[in-house]
């Protein structure tokens, strides 16, 4: 009982870490790759724009697990900057779709090049013993990501 007690005491401790440096990981990917200072919400359409292709603001707002109000701006504001363009829906034309521009996909590949570039002079900077570590852990994180 007691070693049940002291291992879940380090299960918590562990998942409060994991989850922790997880999200600091993440921050820090963000900081160093959104030099427009993009929001999350901003972030999250423009690339399910890029994974999913063209969408209409209520199927972007569902997708995204927000009100259509709330999408609506967050499409006008990046329409504004040039990144998503309106195009007419091919079936339906009481609605309208939302894709990406060409500089909305230019915007996404420097976006990428920025991060890996980061984490490549990151690691770069690692011992070997940890960067050894890191790559041994790598499937385990994306085992933990998968659903």
């Amino acid at each position: 009982m007691v070693k049940s007690t002291r291992t879940s005491a380090a299960m918590e401790a562990a998942v409060t870490d994991l989850t922790a440096a997880v999200g600091l990981l993440l921050r820090r990917l963000r900081s160093e790759a959104n030099p427009n200072e993009l929001n999350l919400s901003q972030l999250g359409a423009l690339a399910r724009l890029d994974r999913n292709g063209a969408a209409t603001t209520a199927d972007l707002a569902r997708a995204e697990s927000m009100k259509p109000q709330s999408m609506g701006a967050i499409l006008a504001s990046l329409e504004q900057e040039g990144l998503v363009r309106r195009q007419p829906h091919p079936t339906d034309g009481r609605q309208i779709l939302f894709a990406l521009t060409a500089a909305g996909v230019e915007m996404r590949r420097q976006r990428g090049i920025a991060k890996r570039e980061w984490l490549l002079a990151a690691m770069a900077e690692m011992e070997p013993a940890e960067l050894q570590t890191l790559i041994d852990a790598i499937p385990l994180i994306k085992r933990l990501g998968e659903p």
